[in-house]
């Protein structure tokens, strides 16, 4: 999905011309504003989070290309056809592991060169499938019952899977699916409650390889229909400069006033939510460009790290392409991607709405200045030369707005970007006239036909959604044990019976086995797991699912700036110099207030207003109030976390904020708090919250104080 991933790989870079698009970070961003040195580290921790992929030239460049390129054009062509539910899964698994073993070196030791066991292991996957494949319904039919040669098959497929999936993204996500096979086996043995009727390796190799309810179920489902087409969207709007002129754009439109370098960051993170869609990578391509405007504007280096690494969060966040774990909430839910655009709705806004606010209190703590920055063209030629990357941007939500199945919205949005690419000769993604010289790289270029920006973006597309793919089909693993032993409805009654029957306890444990979950494995295995293990916890306590689902969705997120895996702030810190653990914690900072918004889904009755459905018995009058008092408890909090109001607060203005954010955020909870310690029943929180934070702001507008920049974060 993000332009990172194919300058990770390099794989396109034989098939295009001489292109800055094509070189490492370090080549692209001028030494003097950010060092060679911090861009090769920051670019480790992109291949940290997307796999450290192999510098492929000549012909193995071409041969790897050309199959990404295959791939590609297969999930376009399936998006506007009709492909068969297993040929197409099947197919798709078959395209993930043969380039992830070609791509992915087995260690780092063996990168830049394609060894004959990953050809051979990238064969014997697709082979197997084949041979899947080839059975028709023979094959399906044998699923509680399989011969020897599918259950010898099953399980070297298996293995190569998980092996695809340690390479893609790390030993974690494989060793989890390896318990959870022991955890199928071993059943009779385990202490309850954890004890079940067990499965012998037959019945488990056949539900988990021949049925649609294991590696090839509803996680895999959703990366072969929607991930990989919004990875091949996103690569369109990259590969058409669609990333530059968006991080140009707000450069433009903030101008050069002191805040404006923070207002940069929180703006051009919402609009690369499209054309990235991974964190670290947003993170990185907005702070070479933005950090050395931040330094100059007095933003202290861990602060601005901690700014990059928040912002770069809000991509995975950010509709119309939030991250992969989105798709699978409509899947999950059997709702439509639109439904959970319009879901994540007002959390983003309220989201970036708490950046914001802390970026105006921070311009104020560290007493920031204008900045100069030269500017190539004013905001209104920009807008009006560029301005069509807005259309592209909205395109896929126009379509399903209007009827088109998200499949069909998607693909007519990347043609849509296809061909308002060629509204600039800079920006056209195939290129035609003959060149001034007739020397070019290949027959096509000296007829004065260039397709490599074509062929960029479909060859990125598929490489962009490896890390997801093979996320989701190990991912089926856990899924399909889980609906065969039953651990989903064990696990909840386990959550609830610790919690005490507790809604809030439970939503506690709940986020806390999400948040630990997610610092081991990505975003969207997290959410999955979290999804079939946790959610039922909350369903049962009367939680709306879609509420269930969403709740674990942004805490899955958060593990993006949770260490010890939390890339985003690393890599940010390799950029701006600073601390890395001082950045992450500035970066928890940032994003705590609005990370406070998924309690309010599941703890207030109004709470489910924030995903834009109506409270039950209420009216959307309801929808605007609820929206209302977070948005204002989150400034309330964002001043007290950041202990800076209209001014440096002190010790006692800083509680009131506090204290006026919880009764405003959480108006319901803080009733029955209030209520058990005094043992009244006590209304109108929110009111009160209202009150103490104005109280608050109009005694620091009418005692200043010192005004003075802050010396401590």
């Amino acid at each position: 999905m993000d332009e990172s991933k194919r300058q990770a790989a390099g794989a396109a870079e034989d098939a295009s011309g001489p292109d800055t698009k094509g070189l490492p970070l370090a080549a692209v961003v001028p030494p003097d504003e950010v060092s060679t040195e911090a861009l090769r580290k920051a670019e480790s921790y992109i291949e940290a989070e997307e796999g450290a992929t192999n510098r492929l030239a000549g012909t193995a460049g071409l041969i790897v290309t050309g199959i990404a390129v295959v791939m590609s054009l297969f999930h376009l062509y399936s998006a506007y056809a009709i492909v068969p539910t297993q040929e197409l899964r099947y197919t798709h698994v078959g395209f993930v592991l043969l380039l992830s073993f070609l791509l992915f070196p087995v260690a780092a030791r063996f990168r830049n060169r394609i060894r004959w066991w990953d050809v051979l292991a990238g064969l014997a996957a697709c082979g197997i499938l084949a041979y899947a494949l080839a059975g028709g319904e023979d094959f399906t039919d044998r699923a509680t019952v399989p011969d020897r040669l599918d259950v010898v098959l099953g399980v070297i497929f298996i293995v190569l899977l998980l092996e695809a999936t340690r390479r893609t993204t790390g030993l974690i996500m494989p060793v989890v699916a390896v318990l959870f096979i022991i955890y199928a086996l071993a059943g009779p043995y385990l202490p309850p409650p954890w004890t079940h009727r067990g499965y012998d390796f037959a019945r488990l190799v056949g539900h988990l390889f021949i049925t649609l309810e294991g590696i090839f179920g509803v996680a895999v489902d959703v990366s072969s229909t929607l991930i990989i087409l919004f990875t091949i969207y996103g690569a369109f709007l990259a590969q058409s400069g669609a990333g530059k002129f968006f991080i140009d754009f707000s450069l433009a439109m903030m101008g050069g006033k002191p805040n404006a370098a923070g207002r940069t960051v929180v703006l051009s993170s919402f609009l690369l939510g499209g054309p990235s869609g991974s964190g670290v990578a947003t993170t990185v391509m907005i702070g070479t460009v933005a950090y050395p405007m931040m330094a100059k504007a007095g933003f202290k280096k861990e602060a601005a790290g901690g700014l990059l690494a928040a912002g770069g969060l809000g991509a995975i966040l950010s509709p119309p392409v939030l991250g992969a774990a989105a798709f699978l909430i409509a899947e999950f839910l059997k709702i439509s991607y639109l439904e959970v655009i319009w879901m994540a709705l007002i959390p983003t806004c309220l989201y970036y709405m708490s950046l914001l606010v802390m970026v105006e209190l921070d311009a104020r703590r560290f007493g920031t200045h204008d900045v100069a920055f030269h500017q190539e063209m004013t905001l209104g030629q920009m807008t009006r030369r560029y301005g069509f990357h807005f259309i592209s941007l909205v395109a896929v939500v126009f379509f399903m707005v209007i009827g088109y199945s998200p499949m069909l919205s998607v693909f007519y949005a990347t043609a849509v970007t296809f061909l308002l690419s060629f509204l600039r000769p800079e920006t056209a993604l195939v290129t035609f006239g003959r060149n001034a010289s007739t020397e070019g790289p290949t027959v096509w270029q000296r007829l004065g036909f260039n397709a490599s920006r074509l062929v960029r973006a479909l060859a990125d597309g598929s490489i962009g959604a490896l890390n997801a793919g093979a996320t989701c089909a190990s991912a089926g693993i856990i899924v399909g044990i889980v609906t065969l032993t039953g651990l989903g409805l064990k696990f909840s009654s386990i959550v609830i019976a610790y919690a005490g029957g507790s809604l809030l306890l439970t939503a506690i444990y709940t986020a806390l086995i999400v948040w630990i979950i997610g610092l081991a494995v990505p975003v969207t295995a997290s959410y999955i797991i979290c999804a079939v293990i946790a959610a039922p916890a909350l369903t049962k306590l009367g939680v709306p699912d879609y509420a269930a689902h969403m709740f674990i969705f942004y805490y899955a997120v958060l593990s993006e700036v949770s260490p010890p895996t939390a890339l985003s702030p690393f890599a940010a810190a390799a950029i701006t110099g600073g601390d890395p653990y001082m950045t992450t914690l500035q970066s928890w900072k940032y994003t705590l207030p609005a990370f406070l918004v998924p309690l309010v889904f599941v703890l207030d009755p109004q709470g489910v207003g924030l995903l834009l459905n109506i409270p039950k018995g209420g009216s959307w009058v309801d929808i605007i109030q609820i929206t209302a008092k977070t948005a204002l408890g989150l400034v309330a909090l964002g001043a007290a976390a950041q202990n800076w109001g209209l001014r440096r607060n002190t010790g006692l203005e800083r509680v009131l904020y506090l204290v006026a954010g919880l009764l405003l955020v959480f108006p319901s909870l803080m009733e029955a708090l209030v209520e058990a310690v005094i043992g009244r029943d006590i209304s109108y929180t929110a009111t009160l919250g209202l009150v103490i934070g104005a109280a608050v702001v109009l005694w620091q507008a009418l005692k200043p104080g010192a005004r003075s920049p802050a010396a401590t974060t």
